[in-house]
């Protein structure tokens, strides 16, 4: 297997040397080098033609984003995974311009990066295949689309329900037991009906089961918990 070689970009060195000691735990990776500015990380980029940049968007002397419209400019075959703590609204919509594979917030967690550089190495594999394209092909090669080719496009999610929360609830009914809408609530800081709304969408997929339990006072209240198969 080829390895992917990559160009880590971040001025700060320690945020860096993790990001060096995540790189080196990746399977089939490649490091060829660390630039700590813009300048150092054309040279590199220029020198090393590497696959993937692992890219930061403030830098002691300019904006990371400035070398992704350069990069983009020249046509160069150097991919981008911009990892910033920028969570501007305004410079997600230029990195996606800019035409980024991926974007991770700060502080990086290792099975992020992991997750994101195998994709890349699957999207390359799939590129590399390919000799014409079908809709299916690029729908699935682009961002959107996910990582295999082969594979169903995931369900849009309906209006109301977003995945960042919907994240979340998974992560605070995933400690077990017999949650109540409320309980969920306070324990991710929203509101009850918020995490009811939630929580019900869970029931109609399957994830979650709900069954009603009676209080002191004789109130029926929906509790919900983890799907058990078998």
């Amino acid at each position: 297997m080829t390895p992917i070689r990559v160009l880590i970009v971040e001025d700060d060195r320690k945020i860096a040397e993790i990001q060096r000691r995540f790189v080196e735990r990746l399977d089939a990776v490649e490091l060829c080098g660390i630039a700590h500015t813009l300048a150092d990380a054309r040279d590199l980029t220029e020198v090393f033609a590497p696959d993937l940049m692992l890219l930061d968007v403030y830098l002691p002397d300019g904006n990371g984003l400035e070398l992704l419209r350069e990069l983009r400019a020249s046509d160069s075959a150097t991919d981008v995974i911009l990892i910033t703590a920028a969570k501007e609204v305004d410079t997600l919509r230029s990195a996606l311009r800019g035409g980024v594979f991926d974007y991770i917030l700060k502080p990086l967690v290792f099975e992020r990066l992991q997750e994101a550089v195998d994709r890349y190495r699957t999207h390359l594999e799939t590129l590399s295949t390919l000799r014409q394209v079908a809709q299916r092909e690029v729908d699935a090669l682009l961002p959107r689309g996910g990582s295999d080719a082969t594979a169903e496009l995931p369900p849009r999610l309906p209006k109301g329900i977003d995945s960042l929360t919907l994240d979340r609830i998974r992560e605070v009914v995933s400690q077990g037991g017999h949650w109540s809408a409320e309980d969920v609530g306070a324990a991710m800081g929203a509101s009850r009906t918020t995490a009811r709304r939630y929580l019900e969408y869970l029931v109609g997929t399957g994830e979650l089961t709900a069954d009603v339990s009676y209080g002191s006072v004789g109130r029926p209240e929906r509790r919900y918990c983890l799907t058990t198969s078998g």
